[in-house]
This record gives C-alpha cells, structure tokens and sequence, in this order.
C-alpha cells in the first residue's frame, strides 16, 4: 500500500523527497487510525509547518486549504494533528529525529517502512479541531479598492483597510 501512496503522492508534489515521505508516512498511518480520505471536511489535518509532507497529506487524503479540512498553524514543527467531525476523534504525530544524518534515498526508505513509533510520537492535540470553513462577505479595501474577506479588514484613521494597506501601530519595542 505505502508504494501506491507513494507514486500517488509523488506525481502530485512533482519529486521524490525525504519531506514527502513524512508527510505520506504521516496520512498512511493517519489512515491506519481510522482516518478515511476527506471528500470535504470530514476529516481535517492542522499542519504545523508548510514543508513538502502537506503536499502528502493532501495528495492522499484530501485534505486541502480550500476546502477547509488543511488548516496551517505554522509552528516549524513536524507534526500534524488529524480531527474526525462524525465522532471528535484526534491525533497528532510528531516526527521523532530517527532518521537524522541518513541519506537522502536511505531516509525516504526508513520513512516510508520503518516502524510507525519509530517514525512519529503519537500524542493527542492541545487544542480544539478548527471549526468548519466559513464564508466572509468580500469587503473593498478604502484603500488600494482590492476585495478583502470581511475577517481581514482592519479599521485605520476611520476606513476599512485590507493588511496589505494595514500600518500597525507601535512604538518602537
């Protein structure tokens, strides 16, 4: 199975890489708990970096931005958190530093077939599964006039202004 998932996710990320195979190592074993690949927003995955293994999870089990079940939480960790909506089922796997100082074939290898614990930490998430993908009225900046999603619009100098225009206020610390 792990081979099909990974040519599937190849052909999708464009190369073969040690990144990928976190990523397809962390759907399949995702998928092994019970995490069935997502039409919608059945199941969500809270990736916790934006690094080659998302092209993974979202190659194998659906979970994409635009749907609203790949949501980004950049911490610069390895580590991926899967949520089930039927029933609130959740897991986060963490990478553990198993396959450091390897090779670039050798470690996709031991990512790929190695032992699940020794490929990830499994833990239960700190926090809550996102709620579902909302819709926000398009709102014109009053500033450069693009269309900004209404929880993106900041209030300066009395105008509805996108973040691009959006000067923050401090004072120098």
């Amino acid at each position: 199975m792990i081979e099909e998932l990974w040519r599937r996710a190849v052909d999708f990320h464009g190369h073969e890489c040690p990144g990928l195979a976190i990523g397809v190592r962390a759907a399949a074993l995702a998928m092994e708990m019970g995490f069935c690949p997502s039409e919608d927003e059945e199941i969500v995955c809270v990736t916790e970096n934006d690094a080659c293994g998302v092209d993974g999870i979202q190659a194998i089990l659906g979970c994409t931005l635009g749907k609203g079940s790949l949501v980004y939480r950049p911490r610069g960790k390895q580590a991926f958190s899967f949520f089930r909506r039927s029933d609130g089922k959740k897991v986060r796997l963490v990478l553990k530093d198993a396959a450091r100082g390897m090779g670039r074939a050798e470690r996709i290898q031991f990512l790929l077939t190695a032992p699940a614990e020794e490929v990830f930490d499994v833990k239960e998430p700190a926090f809550d599964m996102p709620e579902t993908a909302r819709i926000f009225r398009t709102i014109p900046c009053e500033a450069c006039g693009e269309g900004t999603a209404e929880d993106k619009i900041r209030l300066q100098d009395g105008k509805k202004v996108c973040l691009d225009c959006y000067r923050p206020y401090g004072r120098g610390w």
